[in-house]
């Protein structure tokens, strides 16, 4: 595995898909992007100046080669992409319309809107998978999940042994077992208020959890942390006005990885020495993030939007209190089409037209 020993390591598994996304300009081709949240999460802590290593189990169709192309676009590593045993690449379709109030709003679509079939979705990584990449674990700061499995599992308690930060954003229900077990792995736990707070929160006498993290939607967030040995009050954390709202799509996902590229660059060791000022600083960071994100169609769609020194200069300027948007394109390079795998090929080829 070749990488840069300047710089922080990654590991994440969960889900990574391609995301086809439809903006409000219906003239306008379709987006397509590697997407999911931990694909997402990945390629923005690359963006940020991080290695980052996927781990998926991409069988080579049209979406995973599509997914492949725009991760090598951004320096993500595809040295674990392939896993076995490999399966289709989820397929996530994004509209963003506008309500009746004129604000932006968004709707995923998890059918074909062709051949009305179910496209490909998520498929967990295998225990197949946990040796050969555990062999890579040493030295990385981060290993980040959102969906559970075995071999998840596995690889989070191989990670946290070595040193690395283990963060958790529960996507949904999952097996009762298998999130017991992660709560005793994970250090960073991050969710929304619906719902792991109705529990009683992440962060017990039987928890590994050092930082979590409810999300409050546009309130912003709170948090509580046992950084010196014993649990905090919740702190408040108001959300950052966003300096132009086009789709708040993918906010969570820069927050996720601001917080990470300033509190965990020097992994469990690191976490645990920060102090209340620096974590505060990294949440608002991640924050900082998320608010510059909603100014753009798609989960990363300001990455296409803008050149690197424009997106610090535009980080900057939110973080004085000046939040400037302008559009510095970037030349975008065509993308191939994607079809439904389910689509006769007639079919298919004109749904490719089509996006």
């Amino acid at each position: 595995m070749n990488h840069s020993s300047e710089r922080p390591k990654i590991f994440g598994t969960g889900l990574i898909a391609l995301d086809l996304v439809i903006g409000l300009d219906s003239e306008a081709p379709v987006h397509s992007w590697a997407g999911g949240t931990c694909g997402n999460v990945l390629t923005i802590m690359r963006y940020l100046g991080w290695d980052a290593y996927p781990i998926a189990r991409m069988n080579g169709d049209p979406a995973s080669e599509r997914v492949r192309a725009d991760l090598v676009r951004w320096g993500v590593s595809l040295d674990h992409t392939n896993c076995a045993p490999t399966g289709h690449t989820p397929i996530i379709i994004q509209q963003i319309k506008r309500a009746r109030d004129g604000s932006p709003t968004h709707r995923f679509l998890w059918t074909c809107p062709h051949c009305g079939k179910r496209l490909p979705s998520y498929r967990p990584v295998t225990q197949h998978a946990v040796e050969e990449v555990a062999r890579d674990l040493p030295g990385s700061s981060v290993f980040f999940m959102d969906r559970l499995s075995r071999a998840a599992l596995s690889l989070a308690a191989e990670a946290a042994h070595a040193g690395a930060v283990v963060v958790f954003e529960p996507s949904g229900k999952s097996d009762e077992k298998q999130f017991a077990e992660a709560m005793k792995i994970a250090h960073v736990v991050k969710y929304s208020d619906q719902r792991l707070s109705e529990a009683g929160g992440a962060m017990t006498d039987a928890s590994a959890t050092l930082l979590e993290i409810q999300t409050l939607g546009s309130e912003g967030l709170r948090y509580r942390h046992r950084l010196a040995g014993q649990i905090s009050d919740w702190s408040l954390c108001p959300s950052v006005p966003a300096p132009r709202v086009i789709d708040t799509c993918g906010a969570g996902d820069w927050c996720t990885a601001g917080i990470l590229a300033r509190a965990a660059s020097r992994g469990l060791s690191g976490l645990r020495e920060m102090d209340a000022q620096g974590l505060s600083e990294a949440l608002r960071f991640g924050q900082v993030l998320a608010a510059w994100n909603c100014g753009f169609e798609g989960a990363r769609g300001g990455m296409y939007s803008v050149e690197t020194w424009e997106f610090q200069n535009q980080i900057n300027a939110i973080i004085k209190g000046r939040p400037v948007l302008r559009t510095v394109a970037r030349q975008e390079r065509s993308a191939p089409s994607v079809a439904c795998p389910a689509c006769p090929p007639t079919l298919g080829a004109a749904a490719s037209a089509s996006t």
